[in-house]
């Protein structure tokens, strides 16, 4: 009985499934049997009868490729779990000149909706992508769509069949019915091959999106890298080195005063030795700053335990983990958690906090999750566009939920090997 209750759920899910990827593969088809059909009721005698069916067939074709294709990619990930990448090229937004003119990448416009305009275009047409999805949607129909229209039809005989009187009607609409029965749990199958197949991008066009990523990543760690330089360069001009300028002159000072002022000679290197260990404290925070000293002795997970215990926040940590991992990757993982626990205190608002991190065998995943106001998201320029890019270094993701009233959830997956 449990059987024949899996095998009649498969089958509804599959006919509906099979319904889906027919309606989709169908509809560029659909345009070109309009297209006809416009071409036939006008009349053959009309010598520019052609014309309006062949823009309706260019148009209709180019409108719908990649509205098609997305679905297609969409339907695949979400029933197999099988992400298509889409390839499509991404162009730098317009930049305003000095003199008023926008700049798109390849022309000057006289406004933002212009340049957006002809850039949108100009893309569409030299992306190689656009002629990979006419190709997809010139294929797809006679591939996985007809494989997939079989359950619909099976379904279409057997209504038409079945209520008719004679018996070979009757005897075609069953074996109708029991087509489609059976061919439902399998007939939508075949989309996931042919999207794999015609819908990726190419190897060319991979290694050139690549290329253009590792390009990016490593403009972003030169910023990343200057910056730190002249952050630690600030701190040291205005505490340590200050404080050791004051430390050397309350010295000489004292060294006058040795012989005529004894006891301002000692008062001054009291406060030189105060000065001293105040030096010492901030140069050992601006050491851990940059790389706490618990992570390289310990370990990424108690790093992140002693960072809870000082965090203002009510912080919970689970952690499952190999004992060391890469040093950049702990180090990276590290700081991003410190960042995502400080944004959920100053933006979020948060009295609570959660830590996780785990381990799948491929790399290591961090989430962090607060009860605040929620509403994070990745903006241009932003703390979480900037975690985001140096996680990417690493080939590592960065994921956000993060409703209206939160709670917000951060998940970082970063893959690496264990030591």
């Amino acid at each position: 009985m449990q059987k024949v209750v899996s095998w009649a759920a498969s089958a509804c899910g599959g006919f509906v499934r099979a319904c889906a990827v027919t309606v989709v593969s169908m509809l560029v088809p659909a345009v070109w049997a309009g297209a006809v059909a416009w071409g036939i009721g006008w009349g053959a005698q009309n010598p520019w009868s052609w014309v309006g069916p062949l823009v309706l067939v260019c148009v209709g074709t180019l409108a719908l490729s990649r509205p098609v294709c997305r679905t297609v990619r969409h339907l695949v990930a979400r029933w197999t779990a099988t992400v298509v990448p889409a390839g499509y090229r991404q162009a730098a937004p317009p930049v305003q000149m000095s003199t008023g003119f926008w700049w798109n990448g390849s022309s000057y416009e006289r406004t933002r909706r212009d340049a957006l305009l002809d850039q949108r275009w100009r893309n569409r047409w030299s992306d190689p992508a656009t002629w990979r999805d006419l190709r997809f949607v010139a294929i797809v129909p006679f591939t996985a769509g007809v494989v997939a229209a079989v359950p619909p039809a099976g379904v279409a005989v057997a209504v038409l069949g079945l209520g008719q009187p004679a018996l070979p009607g009757r005897l075609a609409g069953a074996l109708g019915l029991v087509l489609a029965v059976a061919t439902a749990p399998y007939a939508w199958r075949p989309v996931e091959p042919v999207a794999v197949r015609f819908l990726r991008p190419s190897p060319a066009m991979a290694l050139a999106d690549r290329v253009d990523e590792l390009t990016a990543q490593r403009a972003d760690t030169t910023v990343a890298q200057a910056a730190e330089i002249r952050r630690i360069e600030r701190d040291l001009h205005d505490g340590a080195q200050a404080r050791l300028v004051g430390l050397g002159l309350s010295l000489a000072t004292a060294e006058k005063l040795m012989e005529t002022d004894p006891d301002r000679a000692k008062a001054l290197m009291r406060e030189a030795r105060a000065g001293a260990a105040a030096s010492l404290t901030e140069l050992r925070d601006l050491v851990r700053g940059i790389n706490p000293p618990v992570l390289n002795e310990r370990g990424l997970a108690d790093a992140v335990r002693a960072f809870a215990l000082d965090s203002p926040l009510e912080t919970t940590v689970s952690a499952d983990v190999p004992s060391r991992l890469d040093p950049p990757v702990e180090s990276a993982v590290y700081f991003g958690v410190a960042e995502l626990t400080a944004n959920a205190v100053k933006h979020a608002g948060a009295t609570q906090a959660r830590i996780s991190l785990t381990w799948d065998g491929t790399g290591i995943v961090a989430e962090v999750e607060d009860d605040g106001c929620g509403g994070a998201a990745v903006r241009p320029g932003g703390g979480l566009e900037g975690l985001r890019r140096r996680l990417a270094v690493f080939d590592g993701t960065l994921e956000i939920t993060s409703p209206a009233g939160g709670p917000t959830r951060v998940r970082m997956m970063v893959p690496c090997v264990s030591l």
